[in-house]
């Protein structure tokens, strides 16, 4: 376990806020790289991905820097769009 893990698992146990928040970013950081990953094995750019969602530009590029909460809703017309499922796994903080 790095020195980084081993202080955000001791800060969780003591501050239930910071677990939230840090499980969020897990989240976040997995559907940014989900998301990233299918536009680029389509050969897209996030303006073409954008328009096959009906999504603006800059809602993908939110979701790719992992700044934007996805809903369930935006994900579910992602996969819709393209096709595709979309599977999301996480560690939890402990």
């Amino acid at each position: 376990m790095s020195k980084i893990d081993e202080y955000v698992t001791e800060r969780s146990k003591n501050n239930p806020d910071f677990a939230k928040l840090v499980e969020q970013e897990n989240i976040n950081l997995e559907v940014a790289v989900k998301v990233r990953d299918l536009r680029e094995n389509m050969g897209m750019n996030q303006r073409a991905f954008a328009n096959l969602i009906g999504k603006p530009q800059s809602t993908i590029a939110r979701i790719e820097n992992g700044s934007m909460n996805a809903s369930t809703r935006v994900l579910s017309e992602i996969a819709q769009a393209t096709n595709q499922r979309l599977t999301i796994q996480f560690m939890p903080v402990i």
